[in-house]
């Protein structure tokens, strides 16, 4: 099996921050003093616990709004053409919504594993270990209540508009063996560039896949639709499901078929043509074609992009870089009209997702890239959300 991508130990918010200088005077716009963090209240659990809403600002007067509760980005407000800017994620305007059933994994931090997991079983050194099916029959983002509805805890960098969210999850959690240890850092920098690291450590062998689950519509959140949108996925292949999305074991090209993003596509253009039914639209795992196997942020930058998202009303554009080696296409297929920020409905496709992953249960499929983390190993991953106008 191709061995999960880990690096050393290294000063990477010193890192981070080199980047936003960099960026910042490559681009000759913005101010690096001014990027800040504010902290308002965002309301409270169930169990009374408060939640804070961190709003991090850089030079240009881009936002992105997180919350501890599931790692969670709330918001991410970015310019048009016309200098106008509008929140283009999916989300609820207090923490009760987050902890309600209408959440959808909106913005959050997904695992222990993300996305599926075969009868929600699997056999580890001669250990057969059974999880919550909640996704009947199988085994989804982390389970009943996985990484994306728990309480973090947070650490703010001011002077790097940055958060950091720590988690542990017990032996046992969910069904899962050993205890990890997790964190998730979000940074804005100066070139509207959203980087999410995630780091985890674990005491044993233990399958994780983190993920990031925005809904996106770049034409402002709670826009009817997306399937205007313009997506564009660099991988030749992709991993065919069956019936309830949980991979063959085959890896199978793109070409030929509705899934092939190569080039430039609206995304309603061929989403009719799909013989998925199951699937209701697009919910796909791309072999993406290029990725960084290690470094920080700008060794996954150099690598390109591994998805481009566009909305040609608006000018805004999305690109997506990532150093794993699968990328979840979800058309928003299970929106159902519920009310997020503002009241507005989340209507049938109305955003998608890009989720940056190892493969759907990799953890059964010995052709798969492993997402095994072994005690003594540092799990390691740096996905980075660019915002551009035309």
């Amino acid at each position: 099996m191709e061995p999960m991508t880990r690096t050393v130990p290294h000063l990477s918010i010193l890192l981070l921050l080199l980047m936003a200088l960099v960026a910042c005077n490559a681009t000759g716009t913005g101010d690096p003093a001014a990027s800040k963090i504010d902290v308002r209240p965002f309301g409270a659990t169930a169990d009374g616990t408060a939640a804070n809403l961190f709003v991090l600002r850089n030079g240009r007067g881009t936002e992105a709004h997180l919350t501890e509760f599931g790692a969670t980005l709330v918001s991410m407000n970015v310019a048009d053409r016309g200098g106008e800017r509008a929140d283009v994620v999916l989300g609820f305007d207090d923490v009760s919504g987050y902890e309600s059933d209408a959440n959808q994994y909106f913005g959050s931090t997904v695992g222990r594993v993300a996305n599926r997991v075969a009868g929600g079983r699997f056999t580890l050194e001669g250990r057969t270990y059974q999880l919550a099916t909640n996704n009947d029959p199988n085994h989804l983002h982390g389970g009943d209540r996985g990484y994306s509805h728990r309480m973090w805890r947070a650490e703010p960098h001011p002077s790097l508009a940055s958060v950091t969210f720590r988690l542990t999850s017990e032996d046992g959690d969910e069904g899962y063996p050993g205890r990890v240890d997790a964190t998730v850092t979000y940074t804005l920098t100066e070139a509207d560039e959203l980087i999410i690291e995630y780091s985890a450590t674990a005491d044993q062998p233990t399958p994780v896949n983190l993920t990031h689950h925005s809904y996106f519509n770049l034409a402002g959140a709670g826009s009817a639709s997306v399937l205007g949108h313009e997506l564009q996925v660099n991988a030749d292949r992709y991993t065919p499901a069956d019936e309830t999305l949980i991979p063959t074991g085959a890896i199978e090209s793109v070409a030929g078929t509705p899934l092939d993003f190569r080039a430039p596509e609206l995304i309603g253009a061929r989403i009719g043509e799909l013989d998925d039914t199951s699937a209701l639209g697009y919910d796909h795992n791309y072999a993406v074609r290029s990725r960084a196997l290690k470094g920080g942020p700008g060794a996954v930058m150099a690598a390109g992009p591994v998805a481009v998202l566009s909305d040609p009303s608006s000018g805004r554009t999305l690109e997506l870089f990532t150093d794993q080696p699968g990328l979840q296409f979800y058309s928003g297929n299970f929106l159902k009209g519920a009310k997020g920020k503002g009241g507005a409905p989340y209507a049938h496709r109305s955003a998608c997702c890009l989720e940056t992953q190892g493969y759907p249960d990799a953890i059964n499929e010995p052709g798969f890239p492993s997402v095994l983390l072994m005690p003594g190993e540092e799990y390691r991953q740096f996905t980075v959300h660019r915002f551009l106008v035309d």
